[in-house]
């Protein structure tokens, strides 16, 4: 949480200051584990398997040491499932008075049933949740009262009473005896109140290691090898002996190891993780090529510029990293109230030692200890443990019925105090693929002749945007012309044979090799398809321009009627894309959004958010490819289409299941509800609680001889989680 600025940490633990765990920095220069054979040292692979050598199943070179967060996890919920085994034999064991078919008396006395009490919550108590008594402690040496402090010190007053009152009953005024001299014990509230703080760590740390795998996947997007020329010969080396200058060879459907510039060959490669663009981008010597991008289906050389924490990979990931180290505590509500309540009510219980031992009947001190820790008792709220899960539970699964997933409280919190939403535009405004758009002719031949021929010059073809006309013609079920003699002219198109003629469809490269021009008029059409966010190729027959046919991401139906919602509600709609000027400004003033940025890196989303929220602003960031994971992570809150990837729902908070922009309205009319409903929970967790706690000070004494009850307690603690159950459930109808 930064409660101590950049400090870090050499091994786990939690934050001296809040408590909260602290989680492992993930570093760029991660390597994926080698593979290697026993008996065969020379022997690496990447992944396991048999030695094809010997047979004998390939070990890590390395050890591979569990993740410290996975152990964190494991080991809290190795002690919450001890703390429900144990917890809930004690809360059926004092609770069996309210339930007369359980009959426990007739099995052994109350004071018996009470030492099972004790046996029982003794392991929760020092085994299962000693850590917490540390955190309040820890909270009390710093003087920042918290969630931890108020904890410890009702739980543990409860537990030390509960002892007493076991060992000791007779030092107690005759008001907390019983008939048969027993005084009311606490230890299911102490064990009960643990456990369900435990079940809250327990997830917290899935959250954790939920988010931490985002940065996991990163890392896994470099390949742990790379292809070293020396010498006219090829060989492999790991990533991390890979050195600025060094010529790699990249191969076909491979990952590019690190950022550098190519050499040798041409190559069409896939830049969606660092521009969210779906159209792969065609290189040739000369051309820059970034680490994690893919390869297509060709072989070439490349210089490496940029290795380890220098790569733009290994720069997204840090900004990641920084960002999701920058979060607030979902508990921080909580903490708040429970910041000053601790206060007050230590301050009370103090007081009433001191009234009660200067002003007191005899014995005096007896009399003042026992009810400053009933005060300290009816203060401790149990219901504090479900307020704000109760409430996140019923939400989200409320939530979840249409389509908005949320990961974490802190998210409902600001949702609905967003006044800014940045939006990237591929796969979150747009469909995320190209599609076929337009096409028309500049000749005799039809529209759907030219269509009708380019498909067919096409159809042999892998590249993404022939795909694209390929899927659209057949939804017109064309009678395809039959071609002959197939070719693809890298970074330029293909060609092939109709009628013995050379036909072919490209890009301006390929219309010049085909020593091919067009009109003004025909040029001022191409131009206005091309500021129209539309990609156009151009069907060459011999020497002439037949046509041209178009390939476009295109919006969603459902963006414009979303972005206008939002808009009423009083959030404004940037757009920050990856994408040229043209395509960017023509999708901005058709969905009249109230900014744009085209030709956006990952950097420049991250950039912009801290930006905005450095001029006070509640900032919503929804995207769903790798480029955005650092503005997710960065962002107020961060918001994943659920049709992305993995890593940009992993950076998020909120994921939306048909990634669609609409359920962003969803998902904060949601989070008001659900707010308010957490603030409602709190006030019923602490109103019986505060009620009783003058009753426990004593205040009715001097005027009617009543101290606080012990079933006056139960019953506050009781009706406190009643009321913070029922109001939860309200959110099913909303």
């Amino acid at each position: 949480m930064k409660c101590e600025g950049d400090k870090t940490y050499d091994k786990p633990g939690d934050c001296p200051v809040c408590g909260m765990h602290l989680v492992k920095e993930e570093k760029a220069s991660s390597s994926k584990t080698i593979y290697t054979c026993p008996m065969h040292p020379e022997i690496r692979e990447t992944k396991p398997g048999a030695c094809p050598k010997c047979g004998m199943e390939l070990v890590p070179e390395k050890a591979e040491k569990k993740p410290e967060e996975e152990k964190t996890y494991k080991k809290m919920q190795k002690k919450f499932w001890i703390a429900v085994a144990f917890s809930i034999p004690v809360f059926i064991i004092a609770m069996s008075e309210f339930f007369s078919f359980l009959n426990l008396d007739a099995v052994a006395t109350k004071r018996t049933w009470g030492w099972v009490q004790f046996v029982l919550a003794t392991p929760v108590v020092f085994y299962s949740s000693w850590s917490f008594f540390k955190r309040g402690w820890s909270s009390v040496r710093r003087w920042s009262p918290n969630m931890w402090t108020l904890i410890s010190f009702g739980v543990g007053a409860a537990y030390l009473f509960s002892v007493l009152a076991l060992l000791f009953p007779h030092i107690f005024p005759p008001q907390f005896r019983d008939d048969e001299g027993n005084v009311h014990l606490y230890f299911e509230a102490a064990a009960v109140i643990l456990t369900l703080v435990l079940l809250g760590q327990v997830l917290e740390l899935r959250a954790h290691g939920k988010t931490n795998s985002a940065l996991k996947a990163l890392l896994n997007l470099s390949p742990p090898v790379a292809h070293r020329m020396r010498d006219g010969k090829e060989e492999e080396v790991p990533l991390e002996h890979v050195q600025v200058g060094d010529i790699l060879k990249v191969k076909p459907g491979e990952k590019i190891p690190v950022d550098g510039i190519v050499v040798e060959g041409t190559a069409t490669i896939d830049e969606s993780m660092i521009s969210g663009e779906p159209i792969p981008v065609d290189k040739s010597e000369k051309d820059k090529v970034i680490g994690g991008t893919i390869n297509g289906k060709t072989s070439f050389l490349m210089k490496a510029e940029k290795v380890g924490s220098d790569t733009l990979l290994a720069q997204i990931i840090e900004m990641v990293n920084k960002a999701s180290r920058s979060r607030a505590p979902i508990q921080r509500l909580a903490d708040t109230v429970a910041k000053y309540f601790v206060q007050i009510v230590i301050g009370i219980a103090l007081i009433t030692f001191l009234i009660w031992s200067i002003w007191g009947p005899e014995p005096a001190y007896i009399y003042a200890f026992v009810n400053a820790v009933s005060v300290l008792i009816i203060a401790c709220p149990c219901a504090l443990g479900l307020a704000t899960p109760m409430s996140i539970m019923v939400g989200t699964g409320r939530g979840a019925q249409s389509g908005v997933l949320v990961k974490n409280a802190r998210a409902i919190e600001e949702m609905n105090k967003v006044d800014i939403l940045i939006i990237d535009k591929t796969g979150t405004i747009t469909e995320g693929k190209p599609s076929l758009k337009s096409y028309k002719s500049f000749g005799n031949l039809s529209d759907e002749e030219i269509l009708n021929r380019a498909t067919a010059v096409d159809e042999n073809s892998e590249h993404p945007i022939a795909e694209a006309i390929v899927e659209g013609a057949r939804e017109k079920n064309l009678d395809l012309i039959p071609v002959t003699d197939f070719e693809s002219v890298t970074g330029k198109g293909v060609q092939a044979k109709y009628k013995g003629k050379r036909i072919g469809l490209g890009n301006h490269r390929l219309m010049e090799t085909f020593d091919a021009s067009l009109s003004q008029e025909n040029q001022k059409l191409v131009k206005a398809w091309q500021m129209n966010g539309q990609t156009v190729m151009y069907l060459l027959y011999e020497d002439k321009v037949q046509g041209i046919v178009s390939v476009a991401d295109a919006i969603k139906p459902t963006s414009a009627k979303a972005i206008q919602d939002l808009q009423e509600m009083g959030v404004k709609v940037h757009m920050l894309t990856g994408d040229n000027e043209y395509t960017a400004k023509a999708v901005a003033e058709e969905l009249k959004l109230d900014g744009y940025q085209a030709d956006c890196l990952p950097e420049d989303k991250y950039n912009k958010v801290k930006e905005l929220q450095g001029r006070d602003h509640m900032v919503a960031m929804a995207g769903d490819g790798i480029n955005d994971a650092p503005a997710l992570e960065q962002a107020n809150v961060g918001i994943a289409m659920g049709t992305g990837t993995d890593i940009a729902m992993q950076s998020a908070e909120i994921t939306l299941v048909k990634g669609d922009l609409s359920g962003i309205a969803r998902a904060r009319e949601l989070s008001e509800k659900v707010m308010k409903n957490i603030k409602q929970n709190l006030f019923f967790a602490f109103i019986y609680n505060a009620l009783g706690v003058p009753v426990a000070a004593g205040i009715l004494y001097p005027f009617f001889g009543i101290l606080l009850s012990p079933i006056i307690a139960a019953a506050a603690m009781s009706f406190s989680s009643v009321s913070v159950i029922s109001n939860a459930l309200r959110l099913r109808k909303m």
